[in-house]
């Protein structure tokens, strides 16, 4: 079996597979028999489905079709562990995954060496097509995708048991929230969307001009303080703050706080992967739906940005914040003295007000792996940025993530934005109720 070590003098792309692969892997080390098969509710999934659909991805897209020597790991895993990729073929019901008692977590592990040997393989050999290093690339990124999906969907999973699991522990981020402030944008005819020039999924492009009328944004996302302002105000119970949908879903789930918050039994705590804590008030607050945001938005008498907004002000600047990388799982304090606005990568997606739908000339990958994005532009909104669970190196201001506006499971927060008077220079405008 050809083995190579990650840090050895392999191909790039090849080292970079084998690095993600493994980090995968160290997320699970911290896990028991028993968690590897939790899964809460339908929309999230149990960590070694993820390590086995990652693992599936790579052996159907690239070491079927295109070695010829491969022998599949196990044939029936093909339905099994495919996601949602009709052209592939059945997949087994989402819902009932955390059924899947077998295959268990060796027999996993032993199938990714199977497979991780024969990417390695395929990738050393000079001659390969060049078409497997863009479907490695992909690859790649998906699987950074279903680690922040197992880091997630875990703390969903946990969140039920009233022992309160400790995935991790960590320092407590102890620092103040920055002071509120806006950055002003002039706006105009701007270009948004990848540019072809590194790695980018198929709905970020193509490139495109929009029009953008001058707006601020805020220096920050909302802090836990802010939103907690929204909640003593009443926020979940009037009706005027909230769209139609967004009533009817606090009404029908009850919601009285984000989720995760524990605000019934003396001073308000939330439960994290580092167990139960009092809640930081300086932090970003998370957990939030699309709902939450804009009825929040509302109340402070000011909007979310549109993504093409988000990207303008995200352009050129540094992929800096909380990720994965730093394996803390929470978001941390926003940082103070910044010239342009701070967190708007890593800590907490930012729900923005657009709709997920296909850029101007948008046109899917060929095959079954054009399914990848294309086929869930609609009834989803868009999120900008990234979180705490998500991986530096995955992300860029052109990164578009989608969800169902009910949806809060993911590391969600808000950012506010007002529309400028054009005839004005500049506008102070409104700031959120802050609490010491």
């Amino acid at each position: 079996m050809h083995q190579l070590d990650p840090q050895s003098a392999a191909p790039p792309l090849l080292a970079r597979l084998l690095t993600t692969r493994a980090f995968s892997e160290q997320l699970c080390e911290p896990l028991t028999a028993e968690d590897m098969g939790l899964q809460a509710c339908p929309e999230v999934s149990p960590p070694r489905w993820h390590l086995a659909h990652t693992t599936w991805f790579f052996e159907t897209f690239i070491l079927k079709p295109h070695q010829r020597a491969y022998r599949p790991f196990d044939e029936r895993f093909e339905y099994l562990f495919n996601s949602y990729y009709n052209g592939i073929g059945a997949q087994y019901p989402r819902p009932q995954r955390h059924l899947l008692s077998r295959p268990g977590n060796q027999e996993v592990l032993r199938w990714r060496r199977q497979v991780d040997d024969a990417l390695a393989e395929l990738l050393s050999h000079p001659d390969h097509d060049p078409l497997i290093d863009a479907l490695v690339a992909l690859g790649i990124e998906h699987e950074q995708q279903h680690q922040e999906l197992l880091i997630t969907d875990l703390k969903h999973s946990f969140s039920y048991n009233p022992l309160w699991p400790v995935y991790q522990p960590r320092d407590d981020d102890e620092r103040p929230a920055p002071e509120f402030r806006w950055h002003e944008y002039s706006g105009g005819l701007v270009e948004t969307g990848a540019d072809g020039a590194a790695f980018c999924f198929d709905n970020e492009t193509p490139r495109h001009r929009v029009w953008l009328d001058p707006y601020a944004l805020a220096s920050r996302p909302a802090t836990c303080a802010e939103f907690f302002a929204f909640i003593e105000d009443g926020g979940y119970q009037r009706p005027e703050l909230w769209l139609s949908d967004g009533w009817d879903w606090v009404r029908q789930s009850g919601a009285r706080a984000p989720l995760y918050w524990l605000l019934d039994d003396g001073a308000p705590h939330y439960y994290t992967l580092a167990g139960r804590q009092p809640i930081r008030f300086q932090e970003p607050v998370a957990h939030l739906n699309y709902f939450e945001a804009d009825a929040y938005a509302r109340w402070c008498g000011l909007r979310l940005p549109t993504e093409a907004e988000w990207e303008h002000a995200a352009a050129g600047q540094p992929v800096q914040g909380g990720f994965i990388d730093n394996r803390r799982y929470h978001p941390q304090v926003a940082p103070a003295g910044r010239d342009a606005p701070a967190q708007l990568f890593g800590d907490v997606w930012e729900w923005t007000a657009s709709a997920y739908l296909p850029y101007p000339g948008f046109a899917p990958a060929g095959g079954a792996v054009g399914e990848y994005n294309g086929k869930f532009m609609n009834g989803q909104m868009v999120l900008r940025g990234g979180s705490c669970a998500s991986s530096q190196a995955h992300l860029r201001a052109s990164y578009r993530n989608f969800f169902q506006p009910h949806l809060r499971w993911q590391f969600s927060g808000v950012r506010l934005a007002r529309t400028l008077d054009p005839n004005r220079e500049s506008s102070r405008g409104p700031t959120p109720t802050i609490i010491a």
